[in-house]
């Protein structure tokens, strides 16, 4: 069999660290109790300190609340039966009830409950407009206004300005001094208008003549001119 070489160190280890006896079970010997110390009721209980005489002497306050003993004495001197007779004689009987009947089996139930009284025509804001629907029709009637009010300033912006007598006279003048000087372009042209740019150019001459000429005879023509504003 197998041993190890560490056994008998091992064993010296085990006796050295061995500690003495009754170290887990408390000493030996023991203080044994006397019988008459026994454990009696309410032995370990707290006991309170007793009451001194100057709070023994002290009267108890009234009581601001009546005790349950208390029956007050009631006295009445009421004839219940004769005012009971009194009040059924001045009473207003009770209006009957409408109701709807509905089925063959006589099957009826409350009328008005039933939404087929029109109690909403009794209300105090029965055919008033909401406040909601007269914001709204206000609030339409202010963008309406402002639009028609964009659209005429927009009209007056291109609405047709007068002319002067002076202003007409001046552009006179310079539609006269252009035609001037274009029929002076015009005459200065060669006869013979063998290329294309010749008859080109000739033609465009033409054509401004002829409108200067139209609007010379349209200013002199009207003598209340109107012009756009742009």
């Amino acid at each position: 069999r197998y041993i190890s070489k560490f056994r008998p160190f091992v064993k010296h280890e085990a006796e050295k660290n061995k500690s003495g006896k009754w170290k887990t079970m408390g000493p030996a010997k023991v203080a044994v109790p006397s019988p008459n110390d026994f454990l009696q009721k309410h032995s370990k209980e707290p006991k309170l300190a007793p009451k001194k005489k100057e709070q023994d002497d002290k009267k108890l306050p009234a009581l601001s609340v009546p005790r349950r003993t208390y029956r007050p004495l009631i006295h009445v001197k009421k004839n219940f039966i004769n005012a009971n007779a009194v009040a059924v004689i001045k009473g207003v009987p009770k209006k009957p009830r409408p109701f709807c009947v509905d089925t063959r089996q006589g099957d009826k139930y409350l009328l008005e409950p039933s939404g087929l009284v029109p109690k909403y025509i009794k209300k105090n804001n029965y055919g008033v407009i909401p406040k909601y629907v007269t914001r709204r029709n206000e609030e339409i009637k202010k963008k309406e206004e402002e639009y028609e009010a964009s659209i005429l300033e927009q009209l007056k912006k291109k609405a047709m300005k007068p002319l002067s007598d002076e202003e007409r006279t001046n552009i006179l003048q310079a539609l006269k001094k252009n035609w001037e000087e274009i029929n002076r372009a015009f005459l200065s042209l060669p006869v013979l208008t063998d290329t294309r740019y010749k008859k080109m150019h000739k033609e465009e001459l033409e054509l401004k003549l002829a409108q200067l000429e139209h609007d010379i005879e349209a200013i002199e023509k009207h003598k209340g001119v109107y012009i756009a504003n742009e």
